[in-house]
């Protein structure tokens, strides 16, 4: 049964019948994946700093679709991803009042983090974690930096991603969609 789910779902994917979701999918992630976090449970409370200063608060998304993006400079599966999220999510939904993205860089100093920025051309805001700290409330110590959260606007996390798969980013494309629709 599950080898024919897998098959029926890369088939939907791949032919973008979920850009037209009438629900969220149903997403399992692998253990592999390193995640402490699971699907349906709370944002946990976090607050970072973005590199312009300012002081971030996970209270303060209830009613916002949020997107975390976990990076580093280091990590060439994040620069292969950052563009793709700079042109379709961040400039399609950056002016909307009830979208939120952030990406969030793992332990490196802010010269670092702004130059790692202006490398990859993108202009969505990125913060500081310091000793990886909120990194690790969301992954196993030694777990890989790329991954992505998708929360909702009850404060839930509703998708996540690991590495870049074209397939994977795509559906979460439509969930972001779907959830600033609903």
């Amino acid at each position: 049964m599950k080898f024919i789910l897998s098959i029926l779902f890369t088939i939907i994917s791949t032919t973008g019948i979920f850009a037209q979701l009438k629900q969220l999918p149903v997403k399992t992630i692998p253990e592999k994946y390193g995640f402490i976090v699971k699907i349906g449970q709370d944002v946990p409370d976090i607050s970072f700093k973005l590199t312009n200063g300012k002081v971030v608060k996970s209270s303060e998304w209830k009613g916002k679709v949020v997107m975390l993006q976990f990076t580093a400079s280091w990590c060439g599966v994040c620069r292969k991803e950052m563009p793709h999220i700079e042109s379709d999510i961040w400039q399609k939904h950056k002016n909307n009042p009830d979208f939120k993205l952030f990406g969030i860089d793992m332990d490196e100093p802010v010269a670092k983090v702004k130059k790692f920025a202006n490398e990859t051309k993108i202009t969505y805001p990125l913060a500081l974690d310091p000793q990886a700290k909120i990194f690790y409330t969301f992954a196993e110590k030694g777990a890989g930096v790329t991954r992505n959260i998708i929360i909702d606007k009850a404060g839930k996390i509703v998708y996540m991603t690991r590495l870049y798969k074209k397939d994977e980013f795509n559906e979460m494309v439509d969930v972001i969609d779907f959830l600033l629709k609903n």
